[in-house]
């Protein structure tokens, strides 16, 4: 009964790593340096934390352990209540464009960067089982072109544009 329960148990893990995706291309090199600060969420793919959120923004800051704080900010649009929620993040290879974030540990998500402004004025920043993703600008808004170029190529990376919820900043 006993190896039953380890073969079931092996055969779900392989089976649930699998990945129906394709493999999702990040950036070559990511300068954590220029990275870190605030970035405001232009558009995401919805997801829990921010279900019913307005002025998204997420802080990165470098900790002397070289990992990097993450504090995600944002307010309720239906009760006007600030939100707030901070985790810690890693580079999982050299190039830091992939990283592993968590928020409740000992769970880890995938936070993939997938397209980077040269001069770090936006990003664009998924998961690669394509369920989270996120538009992501210094500044509150975005320019209508570069949005308009980030949703031509969504389809090159296999992402459904229409999943986006335009964030509302304020």
């Amino acid at each position: 009964m006993l190896k039953i329960i380890i073969s079931t148990f092996i055969l779900f893990i392989f089976v649930g790593c699998g990945s129906k995706n394709p493999y999702l291309k990040t950036v070559n090199n990511v300068d954590i340096e220029k990275y870190k600060g605030t970035w405001y969420e232009v558009a995401r793919f919805e997801h829990f934390f921010e279900k019913g959120c307005k002025n998204v923004t997420a802080t990165y800051e470098l900790k002397d352990n070289g990992k990097i704080k993450v504090i995600n900010r944002c307010t309720k649009i239906d009760t006007g209540e600030q939100k707030e929620a901070i985790g810690e993040a890693y580079a999982i290879d050299e190039s830091n464009s992939k990283l592993k974030v968590s928020f409740f540990k000992p769970f880890y998500g995938d936070y993939w960067i997938i397209d980077l402004d040269k001069d770090y004025n936006y990003a664009l920043v998924g998961s690669p089982n394509r369920e989270y993703l996120w538009i992501l600008s210094r500044t509150k808004t975005i320019d209508e072109k570069i949005k308009n170029n980030i949703l031509k190529n969504l389809s090159t990376y296999k992402f459904d544009k229409n999943k986006f919820i335009w964030t509302i900043q304020e």
